[in-house]
């Protein structure tokens, strides 16, 4: 522990940070090699390479958890413990103390099974995707789902195992707090949905219908990432079967996908990904490897894609600059208008059964659904083989669909293949901080509307990059929300725009 002279300690203060600093970079240069191999995974890896890489991955995981854990960490942050240290200092020993905390409490083999596990499932579960097979992938997630209770139970075998897996991905909110949020939105939007149903307004839903080519798409997304601003001298596109974002300031890769009678699918997850990829290629530089260059979590992080997917993507404004883009690829859209993009990009889906193409309001009730039933799962109230029948049962309670096939149901997502339960929430919070982001910025910035529609986003890219981007993880959610809008994070940014957007659209 820190001995008890301030002055001995305040003149060792610098000498234990800068060498606790140097750790914490060497495990997250590790971190970032383990992330370049899953991206290459999902991307570019034959299939048959998984046994070997689900061993290479396996052992970065250890070595990043025997760096993280070592006596000589514990060490420096106890020398660091009364340390007279700056505000940023502070919030680096902050973070490294919480990632220590949490990675001392579990054993290197559990967390060497989990990311093998991982690489296993992840093959699984494309397999069982493919053939709409959900036996080939129950065993592996029922692995999972054992391990991570496990690994929660080593952290704190007196708490809710969800609720410390939850904090694996949201630390600094409480799961109290995202609870109460998602009910919010569950008994908003609700009725909400029911209002468009039985509203009598026939938006131009069939817009973009017909047959779209994926080589077209792609050059489509191309533009698109190069019109709001993507750097490909520090990135590329590429495509998956589950859209993704992999990589840092430097080295910051999106990947999409493409279906053919869908063209609206893929510019919406290609925007996206830019604005996660955006956050990445926005942080400090000089802060790579510590948090401070880190972005703040995933919420903050998924607030950041659906503001420049929903705010920015489906707006009237965006539309008026894009069009012709679109247009110019695909000619037989010509006699669309802005307005018709408009509504068909934000039109309310009756029947849709697919999170990543569900519109922004029935997108929170898959969310939901999700999180119940992972919920349950990590809790023992649920068992594995029941997943699909309590996946079809739910999404017939609150979205009134039942799904035909487990692949646009239980199979739907990439996130259990990882073991990554707890992840679900982040989505919807970081939606609800997305709008009151986009609020403030709003605010502050003359007719961003009309910079918008006219392919203008510096303006935008500059306020992000300055109260979001630059601060890393050196704010707590809560603050960091509260220093970019002048408010605490809260749902009513969102509540207020969507009734105003949907009300209009729909006149309800």
């Amino acid at each position: 522990m820190a001995t008890e002279a301030a002055p001995d300690d305040a003149a060792d203060a610098p000498d234990a940070y800068d060498a606790l600093l140097d750790r914490v970079q060497r495990w997250n240069a590790v971190g970032s090699a383990s992330g370049v191999l899953g991206w290459d995974q999902q991307v570019m890896m034959p299939e048959g390479g998984t046994p070997a890489r689900s061993k290479q991955l396996s052992a970065l995981s250890s070595v990043h958890h025997d760096m993280v854990t070592a006596d000589e960490t514990g060490e420096l942050l106890d020398e660091l413990d009364d340390a007279d240290l700056t505000d940023e200092q502070a919030a680096v020993v902050r973070e490294v103390r919480r990632e220590y905390e949490r990675a001392d409490a579990v054993p290197v083999e559990l967390v060497e099974e989990i990311s093998e596990t991982g690489s296993e499932a992840l093959q699984a579960w494309e397999e069982a995707k493919a053939e709409d097979e959900f036996e080939t992938f129950a065993p592996y997630l029922e692995k999972h789902v054992e391990l991570k209770r496990e690994y929660a139970e080593h952290i704190d075998p007196d708490r809710d195992p969800y609720e410390v897996l939850f904090e694996e991905f949201e630390p600094c909110l409480s799961m109290e707090r995202a609870e109460s949020i998602l009910t919010e939105l569950r008994e908003a939007l609700v009725p909400m949905i029911e209002a468009i149903r039985e509203s009598d307004v026939d938006l131009a839903v069939d817009t973009f219908e017909g047959t779209f080519p994926e080589e077209t798409q792609e050059a489509l997304s191309r533009d698109a990432l190069e019109l709001v601003g993507y750097d490909f001298d520090r990135g590329r596109l590429d495509v998956s079967s589950h859209p993704f974002t992999s990589g840092n300031q430097f080295d910051c890769r999106v990947t999409t996908r493409f279906d053919e009678e869908d063209p609206l699918g893929a510019v919406g997850s290609t925007i996206h990904e830019f604005g996660h990829a955006q956050y990445n290629l926005g942080l400090p530089q000089e802060h790579f490897g510590t948090p401070l260059g880190e972005s703040r979590d995933l919420s903050v992080h998924e607030s950041q894609s659906r503001l420049w997917e929903n705010h920015v993507g489906r707006s009237e404004a965006f539309w008026e600059r894009f069009l012709p883009v679109f247009q110019e690829h695909f000619p037989q859209t010509e006699d669309a208008t802005v307005r018709d993009a408009y509504e068909a990009f934000n039109q309310v889906y009756e029947d849709n059964f697919i999170r990543v193409e569900a519109d922004e309001l029935t997108y929170h009730l898959h969310i939901v659904i999700r999180f119940e039933i992972e919920r349950d799962l990590i809790r023992g109230d649920l068992d594995v083989e029941d997943v699909p029948e309590v996946w079809n049962d739910k999404y017939e309670e609150y979205l009134g669909i039942r799904p035909d096939t487990d692949s646009e149901g239980c199979l739907q997502d990439i996130h259990w293949s990882h073991g990554n339960f707890g992840y679900f929430p982040t989505y919807s919070l970081g939606s609800v901080m997305a709008a009151q982001l986009f609020d403030a910025a709003e605010a502050d910035i003359d007719d961003l509307d009309g910079k918008i529609a006219e392919g203008e986003f510096d303006d935008l890219q500059d306020w992000l990059g300055e109260n979001v981007h630059r601060h890393g993880s050196r704010y707590e959610t809560n603050e960091l929300v509260k220093r970019a809008t002048g408010e605490d994070f809260s749902a009513d940014a969102f509540l207020d725009y969507v009734d105003e957007k949907y009300g209009e659209l729909y006149g309800i």
